[in-house]
């Protein structure tokens, strides 16, 4: 592979870094998952440019294993909604533990998932677990999984830093996304991202994320 000069390199001052950082976390922080999604339009092209943002993720060996397949409104979204229901139903009737449920029961969820058919994008996100030539020959995927995570939190932020808020649904097994997204036998969903506005009159749970000596710790 051809090797070519970093470009655009930016060398800021300790106090930009500072403010740049800090500016940006007090941006993050306001990120919420939602469930109440405003019934209005949103620009494809914000959902293009977040999804090229999340394109320049990492990815192992250069492979960029993901796929985004994007449904608008449209008889797709009713067809997705029963099904996502259908796995969710089953989901809270047996196939969650007591100690499951226990956890989700302050979050206020449950197998009805309205915001799929209220928002103004669905993105469904799929892991290729491997690449095809034109001949079919098969093409091994290194750190599928883990790349297409880290393209999926960059796709959040992206569209978080746009003004857009977002769901992260993962009914289990979503097999059916491969047949309402006619994505190929060597994808797999990995999740389910609800796109749009926030209703005006959207409420969230009064949650607190972990302090910085929680996530972190230093050595040496």
């Amino acid at each position: 592979m051809k090797l070519v000069p970093l470009e655009n390199i930016k060398h800021f001052t300790n106090e930009e870094m500072e403010s740049r950082s800090a500016n940006f976390y007090a941006n993050m922080k306001q990120r919420r998952t939602v469930r109440d999604f405003a019934n209005e339009d949103v620009s494809r092209s914000i959902i293009d440019n977040c999804i090229l943002t999340a394109g320049t993720a990492p990815s192992g060996a250069n492979m960029q294993p993901w796929h985004f397949a994007i449904s608008g409104y449209g008889e797709a979204r009713k067809l997705i909604r029963e099904e996502a229901e259908k796995e969710e139903q089953e989901f809270y009737r047996t196939k969650a533990s007591a100690e499951w449920l226990k956890a989700l029961k302050p979050l206020g969820t449950d197998a009805n998932k309205p915001f799929l058919e209220t928002a103004p994008y669905l993105i469904g996100i799929f892991v290729k677990n491997y690449g095809l030539l034109q001949d079919g020959t098969q093409v091994k995927h290194y750190y599928a999984t883990e790349s297409v995570g880290i393209a999926t939190g960059i796709l959040i932020t992206a569209l978080h830093n746009a003004g857009l808020a977002t769901l992260t649904h993962t009914p289990s097994p979503m097999g059916f996304l491969n047949k309402i997204f006619k994505r190929p036998k060597n994808e797999r969903p990995f999740l389910l991202l609800v796109v749009g506005y926030a209703e005006q009159k959207a409420q969230v749970p009064d949650i607190q994320k972990f302090s910085l000596n929680e996530i972190s710790s230093y050595i040496g």
